[in-house]
């Protein structure tokens, strides 16, 4: 018996336009409808392809929902298992730069070209780029996951990428020294003395607490950090990774300078005004009192992070140190450990980060690095050539 004309196994192949042809096939007994552009032979071969994910039971149903709205669907879903300020960072970076640009085409005809051509558009830094790609990625495995596309473009997409800053300027201990010299007596002078000489990030270093400083042990632990979100405003919340949370030693120096701190904090909740003898083991601090709290309020008052931020770059200019930022100090504390030798692993545990971020992101091939390179092969080859 012969075929009827446009039919095609058990499905149905119709032109629709000058260069597109409908198909309709049945899977497990409903029926679905898909245009395709090109050839009749393009389209027959598509019709094979979806009859044949009905019989591997990975068909994907024909949907029309544009990318704009999947994102918005998919920040739903993940605003109940990550962070505040996590979901933020998603939110603005879909919203603000994919959804104006892709968000009105079908989720599922987004190719790879489609999301290369988004990133060349794009004017932002590297890392920026890279966390455009890790945030799409997964966005576009969730439609996977739940038979919204068959495959996810992204992953075939070329990935752009994301360095560490070209700009990130690294003080050797001298410069180190001098920058902390310089804001004695200014009001983050403790915040920067602690950034320097830990390697700590600014808003571990906001929501640090009096309880998370041992002086006797000389040990920080950090387990907090400040998270400041549209939704939530400024708090403190704890660390985003399991490497987040560490307990390392300080030098004496640090202990001495956070005693003093420490022990002028201790005046303030007693009401005891400096220069009157007094026994301060006697007095307790609260355990929300924070090392750095903000300036005129209570102890347990979180300072803001931007005005730290813009307070430090302005005093660091005054005294000769251009365009330095204050996470260029934690930069400056990592590779200055690596030029002295400390093993990699030591300085990421110390430091809060993945030994592998570290090597990519901070470890610098300093003048100083290299020279005691040349100096260590200038042994191993004395006498041999």
């Amino acid at each position: 018996m012969a075929t009827k004309k446009g039919h095609y196994g058990s499905g149905s192949i119709d032109k629709s336009g000058e260069s597109s042809w409908r198909i309709r096939y049945r899977i497990q007994g409903v029926r679905y409808t898909k245009v395709v552009e090109g050839t009749r032979t393009e389209a027959a071969r598509e019709l094979r392809r979806l009859l044949h994910t009905g019989d591997t039971g990975s068909h994907v149903a024909p949907d029309r929902i544009a990318l704009g709205q999947w994102v918005t669907d998919w920040l739903a879903l993940k605003r109940r298992s990550i962070k505040p300020l996590t979901y933020q960072r998603y939110e603005g970076i879909l919203t603000q730069h994919v959804v104006p640009k892709l968000g009105t085409i079908p989720l599922q005809k987004i190719t790879a070209p489609d999301i290369e051509k988004l990133y060349a558009e794009l004017t932002f830094g590297p890392n920026t780029r890279r966390l455009l790609h890790i945030v799409l990625k997964s966005c576009f495995a969730s439609a996977v996951k739940k038979k919204l596309r068959t495959d996810n473009p992204v992953a075939d997409a070329e990935k752009p990428s994301g360095e560490a800053r070209t700009d990130e300027i690294i003080l050797d201990e001298d410069e180190l020294g001098k920058l902390v010299q310089g804001f004695r007596g200014h009001s983050i002078y403790l915040i920067v003395a602690v950034a320097a000489f830990t390697g700590m990030r600014r808003n571990e270093i906001l929501a640090l607490r009096w309880i998370d400083v041992d002086l006797n042990a000389g040990t920080i632990t950090v387990c907090r950090n400040v998270e400041q979100t549209k939704a939530y405003g400024r708090r403190i919340g704890t660390p985003k990774s399991k490497a987040g949370h560490r307990t390392f030693e300080i030098n004496q120096s640090l202990v001495d300078l956070l005693r003093k701190e420490r022990d002028r904090a201790l005046r303030i909740v007693a009401g005891i005004p400096d220069g009157v003898e007094v026994d301060l083991s006697l007095v307790r601090l609260p355990g929300e009192a924070l090392v750095c709290p903000a300036l005129g309020a209570d102890l347990s008052t979180i300072r803001g992070p931007a005005g730290v931020s813009g307070a430090f770059v302005n005093h660091a200019r005054r005294l000769g140190f251009q365009d330095l930022s204050l996470h260029d100090l934690r930069a400056s504390h990592e590779t200055a450990l690596l030029d002295k030798g400390v093993p990699v692993h030591v300085v990421a545990k110390r430091c809060g980060h993945d030994p592998a971020m570290l090597l990519r992101v901070y470890a610098r091939r300093t003048k100083k690095a290299d020279a005691n390179a040349a100096n260590v092969i200038g042994t191993l080859m004395k006498g041999v050539l």
